[in-house]
């Protein structure tokens, strides 16, 4: 990770591997990103995004410079994982500072 601002977001589902392969692949049509069933690393432009899975939740760390490109980090994650986790109610993750 770079040095800045870091976020973690939470989405607790059992479905987390999946949506973390989602995710990376989705990414990777633009910015490089490469996973496995239980990690995943995104180079976002805002700065890289590190997910982790787990048998019950999906956890996204997002590292920027600024509170502006976090603010719109954490809406990229949250927009494209409400797609692919509608069935599930998804609204956004239980992010936090770190």
């Amino acid at each position: 990770m770079q040095d800045g601002i870091f976020d973690e977001g939470r989405f607790r589902t059992p479905n987390a591997s999946r949506y973390l392969q989602q995710l990376c692949k989705h990414f990777a049509h633009k910015v490089e990103a490469s996973c496995d069933a239980q990690s995943g690393r995104v180079a976002m432009p805002f700065g890289p995004v590190i997910l982790t899975a787990t048998d019950d939740e999906l956890v996204v760390t997002v590292s920027t410079s600024d509170a502006e490109a976090l603010a719109r980090a954490r809406n990229v994650i949250d927009d494209h994982l409400a797609r692919f986790a509608f069935r599930e109610g998804f609204e956004q993750m239980a992010w936090q500072r770190q």
